[in-house]
């Protein structure tokens, strides 16, 4: 052993003894998980990774991600030893109030994502290189620790396929092979050629160390750097709770401190302070900027008719233009959801994530850590696929666009499956997320004009079919607004819709104006944050609201209404909800409609019901 390795194993010891100290501190947290990866860690900080803690922001600098999120204690003992926080600060682990939290998260500077779901890391890592590779067009290496216990979830390996079809070779994963999961042994327990043969057919360069042994990693870390035009995954055999006889390798010591600190503290060597200058990068240079010109948003003929979602393939397109931080992901779905416009036009910045949708959220996130502003789309039904990667985007404090299309029954004939009638709740449930679902091209286009300047989770869900044109290109619809598309003195009930059953309503008011009766429409594009001030002016005024919706009655435009009216408020009027209710089949989307309840005629009915009136002319008679 040389001099180095000697520092090496002292450093690891101590970040062992760390990993124990603030989670005894805390009465809780992962210490056996954490000390596996301790000398894997060491060696990378004192000589592979390339980061300048005093400048977190330095586009050259080297990205680490703990994919197994619960090692916080490893990660917040390299940040002491790299002199980023205090011995006092990292002792605060798990406190109220504290940075330090259970699992990391970008309150602190150095952390670029939330982990703790464990199989987001590394899809989020892929996501990072593949930003540093085409659009940063920089050096930088990103660094993922992996957990064996997560080589079992299915989103590890879309990142393992796309980072391999993307030649990713500045992305280096490192799996702490501990052999032991929460309940038990893993999947594979020890078995590195298990994971090594997956990873090696999924085209990446796998090497087999033993993750205690400082010089075998040197030179697996050295092999890495030096591969080229593949990613490289470090298959570390490690124990749990290394070093520690009472809990080494010993299964019912997961997620619980130490039983005696003190004692392991002692058998470690004891509490050490040794510092480590992690090597700043040693390259510079910009992120690529690509070109920019004035935003001309696509304008729509009134009278005419267009679909949603084409007006956010052709708006996407003038963003791109106009933004050259703006960048486009699909599912495979670009010619549905006219994404394709923005990989015929812009293809540098378009990125083709096949049926990934978890890979497609996680690439999405991992671009935004570099300050890109992307828009992932395909069908709203199939974002479900990936919505633990959503709701971890807004722990992550990530900003990107969602677009859903295909939305509701109104889609047609292709049936349940591929129909989003849960999208909106789900998207509302996030923290600190908006949903947008517009009805008209042009007001799709103001509303997308909006959105790369938009912190958090933007959803905006589109439509299948071509309705008609409302409004006037150019008119603004700020984000938090609604628009009163219809309305008189005399409005006896207000229907409130978006997208597809605005159109519904507008027939049905149209009709029930012929009966003597008249109603209020309000287009309600933006269901979160929501326009409380317009609702409770039409419930003041027309003392009933009725809300249409192309989605499950649980969760969508109808509950947000009802949450303008609290149980305690004056104005609080009475309320019927029409949203699609039994289990759709495959029909034409007029059908549809109609078959769930929420069509004009439907909503003709009801509100007759509602205000006593006598049964008229029905919507298509109307308009014959």
């Amino acid at each position: 052993m040389t001099s180095e390795h000697d520092q090496w194993r002292e450093l690891g010891q101590q970040l062992r003894v760390d990993s124990i100290r603030s989670s005894s501190a805390a009465g809780s947290g992962h210490p056996t998980s954490s000390v596996s990866g301790a000398d894997l860690m060491a060696v990378l900080m004192s000589k592979y990774l390339h980061y300048d803690f005093d400048d977190p922001r330095n586009p050259n600098n080297d990205h680490l991600i703990f994919s197994k999120g619960h090692a916080s204690p490893l990660l917040y003992a390299i940040y002491k030893a790299a002199g980023a926080i205090s011995d006092e600060e990292m002792l605060t682990f798990r406190k109220l109030g504290s940075r330090i939290e259970g699992h990391p998260t970008p309150v602190l500077p150095w952390v670029d994502v939330a982990t703790g779901s464990l199989g987001q890391g590394l899809p989020i890592g892929a996501g990072v290189a593949l930003a540093g590779k085409r659009l940063d067009q920089l050096g930088y290496r990103v660094w993922v620790l992996c957990g064996d216990s997560e080589m079992a979830e299915g989103s590890i390996w879309e990142a393992f396929e796309h980072a391999a079809f993307n030649g990713l070779d500045n992305l280096t994963a490192i799996v702490d092979v501990n052999r032991l999961g929460q309940t038990g042994e893993t999947m594979h327990g020890w078995d590195l050629d298990a994971y090594a043969q997956r990873a090696e057919a999924n085209g990446w360069h796998a090497i087999k160390i033993d993750g205690h042994d400082v010089a075998a990693i040197d030179a697996a870390y050295g092999e890495a750097i030096g591969n080229t035009g593949r990613p490289t995954v470090i298959l570390a055999k490690t124990e749990k709770g290394h070093g520690v006889a009472e809990v080494a390798n010993k299964n019912g010591f997961h997620g619980k401190p130490l039983p005696h600190p003190e004692e392991a503290i002692a058998e470690l060597g004891g509490i050490r302070r040794i510092h480590v200058d992690v090597p700043k990068p040693s390259r510079s240079g910009e992120p690529h900027r690509f070109p920019t010109g004035e935003l001309q948003l696509p304008a729509y003929e009134t009278g005419g008719k267009e679909a949603t979602r084409k007006a956010y393939g052709d708006t996407l397109v003038a963003l791109g233009r106009w933004r050259g931080d703006v960048v486009a992901l699909d599912g495979e779905v670009s010619n549905s959801t006219y994404a394709e416009e923005f990989k015929e036009q812009l293809p540098d910045r378009y990125f083709e994530m096949y049926i990934s949708e978890q890979q497609m959220i996680a690439c999405a996130v991992g671009m935004q850590v570099r300050g890109w502003r992307p828009f992932a789309s395909t069908f709203a039904a199939f974002l479900s696929r990936a919505y633990d990667f959503v709701r971890m985007a807004a722990v992550s404090r990530a900003n990107l666009v969602l677009t859903g299309s295909h939305a509701g029954v109104s889609i047609g004939e292709d049936g349940p499956s591929q129909m989003a009638l849960e999208d909106i709740a789900a998207l509302r449930a996030v923290h600190g997320s908006t949903v947008l679902y517009p009805s008209d091209p042009n007001q799709t286009a103001d509303l997308m004009r909006q959105l790369p300047d938009r912190e958090g989770i933007v959803f905006l869900r589109t439509t299948r079919e071509k309705t008609p044109v409302l409004y006037r290109p150019g008119e603004p619809f700020p984000i938090g607004g609604s628009r009163v598309v219809r309305s008189s003195e005399g409005d006896r009930v207000t229907l409130v819709a978006a997208g597809i059953t605005l159109h519904e309503a507008l027939a049905a008011a149209e009709a029930l104006a012929g009966d003597g009766i008249a109603a209020r429409v309000i287009d309600l594009y933006s269901v979160k944050p929501i326009d409380a001030a317009t609702l409770r002016q039409a419930a003041r005024e027309t003392g009933q609201i009725v809300t249409i919706e192309d989605h499950w009655p649980e969760g969508g435009i109808g509950d947000a209404v009802l949450e303008v009216f609290g149980p305690m408020s004056s104005d609080h009027p009475r309320v019927t909800k029409l949203a699609v209710r039994g289990m759709p089949g495959s029909a034409t989307p007029a059908q549809q409609l109609a078959e769930a309840g929420i069509d004009a005629d439907a909503i003709i009915q009801t509100v007759r019901e509602l205000v006593g009136a006598p049964a008229g002319a029905s919507a298509q008679e109307v308009h014959a």
